[in-house]
């Protein structure tokens, strides 16, 4: 008798003992393969990232320091789920950390959601993106409204001498005399280029405190350094321009 036959007359002998017995059969069975630790590694990497692929519920506790409002979704687009989104600002002022921010950040009224970015694109003036857990239009259609926040340490890096408009807003700006000339409030864009607007404390004709506004170019003949680190723009412009 070969070593199989051997094997599968004592499975038929051991199904006959436990009828004689009065005992069930458990009948035959096949052995549970060994699971090596790599198995469960490749397990583990593949719940991760099904999990990291949906939308999941966020509180104001889990919400990243960081986040910046950089959109809305202001229409659904297409019919898979993809949303369209009004950047606040375009790319090189933050708009672009969109395109490149792996996980969107949701505020709709009192509800906190995130979702992966699975796929972003401009299309004309707006962003267009498909995020995990929103697969059909009726689904991309609830969230227009939604304010859109992106972790500020996934917005692209920069090269020398070029800043986001959100790391320039609450530096003090000072003249070469060391004149203190107030804060950067906002950003203008004239479509020429961009301007600091600046606020400082003033008076109205009354006495009453009011919020006095300079605008400055933010081009090299004016803006002569920004030192984030001090929080500070040094400007080539006296008090009374």
């Amino acid at each position: 008798m070969s070593e199989r036959d051997s094997g599968s007359s004592d499975r038929a002998r051991a199904g006959s003992r436990g009828k004689a017995s009065g005992q069930a059969s458990f009948g035959a069975f096949v052995r549970k393969p060994v699971e090596r630790p790599d198995d469960k590694a490749k397990a583990s990497v593949a719940n991760a990232a099904s999990e990291a692929a949906e939308m999941r519920a966020e509180t104001a506790a889990s919400w990243p320091a960081d986040a910046i409002e950089v959109g809305a979704i202001v229409d659904a687009y297409g019919l898979k789920g993809w949303v369209k989104v009004a950047a606040h600002a375009d790319a090189g002022q933050g708009g672009d950390a969109l395109l490149s921010a792996k996980r969107w950040w949701l505020l709709k009224g009192q509800e906190r959601r995130s979702a992966p970015s699975l796929h972003a694109k401009t299309h004309g003036d707006s962003v267009v993106a498909s995020l995990g857990g929103i697969t059909d239009r009726d689904a991309a259609l609830a969230w227009r409204g939604c304010r859109v926040y992106i972790s500020r340490s996934e917005f692209p890096a920069l090269g020398a001498d070029e800043f986001y408009w959100v790391d320039l807003i609450g530096l003090d700006v000072v003249n070469l005399a060391g004149l203190n000339l107030g804060k950067v409030a906002g950003m203008i864009d004239n479509s020429v280029q961009s301007v600091l607007r600046v606020e400082y404390p003033a008076t109205d004709k009354s006495g009453k405190p009011v919020a006095g506004e300079r605008l400055i170019p933010f081009v090299g003949v004016y803006v002569k350094t920004v030192d984030q680190a001090a929080k500070q723009i040094v400007v080539d412009w006296e008090a009374d321009y």
